[in-house]
């Protein structure tokens, strides 16, 4: 008889999860339940070129409607799913009816990590996430107007210089002594305050908030160094929360994130998991590992499909990671958590282009690329490879990279 393979969340993951369900040759009936409006769409896009105005809901969206229909998917949207009945094999919507599976996967992603500050629901602040998200920011846009942006990760710093070419003032409050502290050597961090500066956009590190004041709308924000900052807009990015209730709940194992195997399987041999939700075991760096990425979501996806359908293909790819600011394409592959040493490849103090290499006792484990991809790509190989570099070479900008490891 056919089966039924419900997928919980219409994110990233589910838009891969789907196409490679069919390319792998699932006969059965495929449904996707989500709490959006909208088809599986990209995130990265948010807040940078569909913040900006240059990409449209369908220049967003993964795959066109007409793709479903063709792949006999049906989308159940506008609906949460309350429970999980795994005994008899029963979703609970909020909608007050069930929905029966044979497969369940979860691709519930991640919701922002929302702060508890004084003024914090005042109109005018926003978190950024998803497209409704983005088109309240959108209708707030002006230029001349103030903008705070509040934590200098990746998607503060994209925020902010997405605002900054739209003409508005921004501010960035980094509670951290650098921006991509978390994520970034100094010399990376370092790069990035001195372009956003250039750009004209205020960095402040090491600097709390605590509250913002208003009449109605936001009008400032009151920080731990005794300052208050104009803002007409405040957008917040401190982070992202893993989805884990509703699996939690089941009774699935949950460890900062959905626990699965190298085939993408929870602890239930009938659910698998991926993407932004998941944590798995990473062969390459020997630990357990929770991934946001784009890449981790398609990846894992394509292991989970492989063995919705009978066949086991472990999960063992690299971690990559991109961000774009102004003309900066920064590429990251690898891991740098435990590093020992920088090598840095190029002019990062006066040009916009150069690398940053992780080592950890004389192995690459990760690079941090700016506006160099040779060096990305070739990063990604000698990490796969673990091989061993001449520093000297790495870091002499006359070599070409490609001769750098052959030497």
């Amino acid at each position: 008889m056919s089966q039924t393979c419900i997928i919980v969340g219409a994110s990233h993951a589910a838009g891969q999860l789907i196409s490679s369900l069919r390319q792998k040759g699932w006969p059965g009936r495929i449904m996707v339940i989500g709490e959006e409006s909208y088809l599986p769409y990209q995130r990265p896009p948010l807040s940078k070129a569909f913040l900006a105005g240059e990409k449209s809901l369908q220049d967003i969206i993964i795959r066109p409607a007409p793709f479903y229909e063709k792949s006999e998917i049906e989308f159940m949207l506008d609906t949460r799913v309350e429970a999980i009945d795994r005994d008899n094999k029963l979703l609970k919507l909020s909608n007050g009816a069930t929905q029966a599976y044979d497969k369940l996967a979860l691709t519930v992603g991640a919701r922002v990590r929302k702060v508890d500050l004084p003024g914090v629901e005042l109109e005018g602040i926003f978190y950024l996430r998803d497209i409704n998200d983005v088109e309240r920011i959108k209708a707030n846009i002006g230029v001349g107007k103030q903008a705070v942006i509040v934590g200098g990760g990746y998607i503060g710093l994209e925020t902010a210089a997405t605002l900054r070419k739209q003409g508005m003032a921004v501010t960035v409050i980094e509670m951290l002594e650098r921006v991509m502290q978390r994520v970034t050597a100094p010399q990376v961090s370092e790069f990035f305050s001195r372009v956003h500066s250039e750009e004209g956009v205020k960095i402040l590190c090491g600097v709390g908030v605590d509250g913002f004041e208003g009449n109605g709308s936001v009008e400032s924000v009151a920080c731990n160094d005794g300052n208050k900052y104009p803002a007409d807009i405040v957008v917040i990015g401190v982070g992202i929360v893993p989805n884990v209730e509703l699996a939690e709940a089941a009774g699935l194992d949950v460890d900062n994130g959905i626990v699965v195997d190298e085939y993408a399987r929870t602890s239930d041999a009938d659910i698998v998991a991926a993407g932004d939700c998941t944590r798995h075991h990473n062969v390459l760096y020997d630990r357990w590992l929770r991934l946001e990425s784009v890449q981790n979501a398609s990846d894992q996806a394509m292991v989970a499909a492989a063995t919705l359908c009978g066949e086991e293909k472990p999960y063992n790819a690299l971690p990559w990671f991109w961000s774009d600011q102004y003309d900066l394409r920064l590429q990251i592959a690898g891991l740098s958590q435990g590093y020992d040493e920088v090598i840095i490849r190029g002019d990062r103090e006066n040009s916009r282009s150069f690398a940053a290499f992780y080592l950890k006792d004389g192995i690459i484990i990760a690079v941090d690329a700016v506006n160099r991809p040779s060096e990305f790509m070739m990063g990604k190989r000698l990490i796969n490879n673990k091989t061993l570099i001449d520093k000297e070479k790495l870091a002499d900008i006359q070599m070409p990279i490609k001769d750098v490891f052959l030497a």
